[in-house]
């Protein structure tokens, strides 16, 4: 048994009940009706990482079986176990039989399932089918797109959303009263944009900065996450806008070095700070065009110097 102090914070700040969820107000709310009523049909959980969807698998099982609950529950992440000899055997064989010290149909939770074969899915959705009297499903993934239509159509599908930055600020301000830590306004803000509303992400990031200092500040956060601070960013993007190439050239050369970061890390930088750039909208909307052109050629394996000097020049020439 791992100390509670030596804990990862993620775990150690896992929710524990439908009240303890920040956001998905209305998912909650539907789920907990299904729970209280001991009626839960299959379920299927889509959307980005980070946001509550293994959080409430379990607490699902929880409030169902209660101390039995881990006898009655069977986890799997679908991306290791992806084959159909998976769901033929682990996946088969636990639905198979009867549940331990309750009536009520156990609970199989496949995570990321969008990894899953087509083959799989297919083995799966007749398992489902099969074993619903003693078994019901809750399936997880990232895009919902990925899973067979005969699958969707047998479960009720839930959509989540990223949490919004006031309900990552409570989560986040809780952990750092009961850690005896402050972190800075501005702080809190770095910690929110660089996780993307993703709380799993925003609580390591927390924990790693915490081990550093009790008193967290921006720089603590761009450190940690190996990001460029927005000034940087803004700056390289303002010598476009006095035509300055060499001196931009220079400086986002240094940034990049100095952080670590790859091509793909930089446009995801430019496009968020274009924005706070002193130009007409119009100049903007093209700039952000040609941000996704190179972003492309990137991803089809351009060389990321070579295109990052090409972005700086079609934006002075944007402007020319």
């Amino acid at each position: 048994m791992v100390e509670k102090s030596k804990q990862l914070w993620t775990e150690k700040y896992r929710p524990q009940t439908f009240a303890d969820i920040k956001g998905q107000e209305q998912i909650v709310e539907r789920i907990a009706s299904f729970v209280k009523h001991q009626n839960l049909p299959h379920l299927l959980f889509t959307g980005s990482a980070g946001i509550g969807k293994t959080t409430l698998s379990l607490i699902i099982a929880k409030e169902l079986f209660k101390e039995r609950w881990r006898e009655n529950f069977l986890e799997l992440n679908a991306s290791d176990d992806r084959g159909i000899d998976t769901i033929r055997t682990k996946v088969k064989d636990f639905s198979r039989t009867a549940s331990i010290g309750t009536t009520l149909p156990k609970i199989v939770y496949l995570d990321e399932c969008d990894s899953l074969t087509k083959e799989a899915q297919q083995a799966l959705r007749r398992t489902m089918e099969t074993f619903s009297n003693s078994a019901r499903f809750i399936l997880s993934c990232n895009f919902s797109s990925k899973i067979i239509d005969p699958i969707q159509s047998r479960c009720a599908v839930f959509r989540f959303k990223p949490l919004e930055k006031t309900q990552v600020a409570a989560i986040i301000t809780h952990i750092c009263t009961e850690e005896k830590i402050t972190i800075e306004p501005d702080a809190l803000e770095a910690l929110y944009t660089a996780s993307e509303g993703d709380v799993r992400r925003s609580i390591n990031i927390l924990q790693s900065a915490a081990a550093i200092s009790n008193h967290i500040t921006q720089k603590h956060i761009h450190d940690i996450v190996s990001a460029a601070r927005p000034k940087e960013i803004l700056d390289v993007l303002l010598l476009t806008t006095t035509k300055d190439f060499i001196t931009a050239r220079k400086k986002l050369l240094d940034v990049m070095l100095a952080y670590g970061l790859s091509g793909l890390d930089v446009i995801k930088h430019i496009q968020q700070e274009v924005w706070n750039l002193p130009l007409a909208d119009e100049h903007k909307m093209r700039f952000i065009e040609k941000c996704g052109e190179i972003e492309f050629r990137m991803v089809e394996g351009s060389d990321e110097y070579v295109q990052l000097e090409s972005l700086l020049a079609s934006f002075i020439t944007i402007l020319s």
